[in-house]
């Protein structure tokens, strides 16, 4: 009987770490067959651009709204 329960263990021990070392090597072949990237190329020195023009906005001025209202209309529904 106890000869069975260790086999029991055994085994589930065996396929346990054979499964994670199974996922540790994939993990790393992932890592392994990334590319490198290429270097980048050094920034070249840009020559300093002359100071931009100022913009101008032309901003309308707000029209005052009619402080009085005309009648309501009256709505008529069918009946």
């Amino acid at each position: 009987m106890f000869i069975g329960i260790l086999y029991l263990f055994l085994t589930f021990a065996v396929c346990f770490i054979l499964v994670h070392l199974i996922k540790l090597a994939y993990i790393g072949l992932l890592s392994v067959r990334k590319k490198p990237e290429p270097p980048t190329p050094e920034p070249k020195p840009e020559k300093p651009q002359p100071k931009p023009e100022p913009v101008y906005y032309i901003v309308e001025k707000k029209r005052a709204k009619k402080s009085t209202y005309s009648e309501p209309k009256e709505i008529k529904f069918k009946k």
